[in-house]
């Protein structure tokens, strides 16, 4: 299948029916999570199994955002089944400090392989590649997470985690995809997927 644009009718809020307009603005291509808005995640209206989504994204000084796959939303929070790309200004963000959730992490629990540490306050490119249990994370071009979600190393890493007691997570073979708002500003612009047949 081609690739195609995820425009604003593609998302609504998590939990929701419809767009939050109230806590995400729309400009052309760009989705800007507003900072002092009410915290409301956007969920792809669809579900993907195999796929690769690429996108553009932003965030100031002390910014934080995240974009997680194939979710579960009737688990609950999208963090607790749908494993996460962090995405943070790590000098001027608390979670900076720790490599599993510095930027380009599998969120909590595996460290880029590239340091980020200068992102704020300019776009960066970003593409999530998704083929059965294996996933990678790539940001300016440069691969940063490369794993097997069903590996006995990744399940023994998840086993000592803050998921361990989640049955749910990173185990589904489609889901939603969410675009996190952590309560900072974040733009993500230039979102297309392109689903690969299984």
């Amino acid at each position: 299948m081609a690739e195609r644009a995820l425009g604003a009718a593609d998302w609504r809020g998590f939990g929701r029916e419809q767009f939050p307009q109230e806590s995400w603005s729309v400009d052309g291509d760009v989705l800007h999570a507003i900072a002092q808005a009410e915290r409301i995640h956007l969920v792809s209206r669809e579900r993907f199994a195999d796929f690769i989504v690429s996108f553009d994204w932003r965030l100031p000084r002390g910014g934080s955002t995240a974009v997680l796959c194939r979710v579960q939303e009737e688990a609950g929070a999208p963090e607790r089944s749908g494993p996460a790309l962090q995405l943070l200004d790590d000098e001027h963000h608390a979670e900076g400090a720790d490599a599993l959730t510095s930027c380009g992490a599998l969120y909590g629990l595996m460290a880029p392989w590239h340091d980020l540490r200068s992102s704020a306050n300019a776009y960066h490119s970003a593409r999530i590649l998704m083929r059965g249990s294996a996933i990678e994370y790539w940001i300016d071009e440069t691969q940063v997470i490369g794993c097997d979600l069903a590996s006995e190393e990744l399940r023994a890493r998840i086993a000592r985690s803050r998921f361990r007691d989640l049955p749910q997570f990173a185990r589904s073979a489609a889901g939603n995809i969410v675009l996190q708002h952590r309560g900072t500003d974040a733009w993500f612009r230039r979102l297309r997927i392109e689903v690969t047949p299984a």
